[in-house]
């Protein structure tokens, strides 16, 4: 399991169109929206996305002035019921 947070600040004209985007990307979940165009956002890996290649997309994104990961953690260890301690 690997999963990070990311604050992402968006140009005030373009919110809209940031907001649109962040939750058509897999794995992204908007936790807050400030009225200034920040976003409290995480990102989740799943089959076939990883939160790195993820976070580097919030970068792209229209109308993203930038980008800032504030926490990031990742378990290798097996999930579910049959998991060991």
């Amino acid at each position: 399991m690997n999963i990070s947070s990311a604050i992402v600040y968006a140009l005030p004209q373009r919110v809209d169109a940031v907001r649109a985007s962040l939750q058509a990307l897999p794995g992204v979940q908007i936790h807050h929206e400030a009225r200034d165009g920040r976003f409290i956002v995480t990102v989740e890996d799943g089959p076939g996305v990883s939160v790195a290649d993820t976070v580097i997309q919030l970068h792209r994104l229209d109308g993203v002035l930038s980008a800032a990961m504030v926490y990031q953690y990742s378990d290798d260890e097996p999930q579910g019921e049959g998991a060991q301690s």
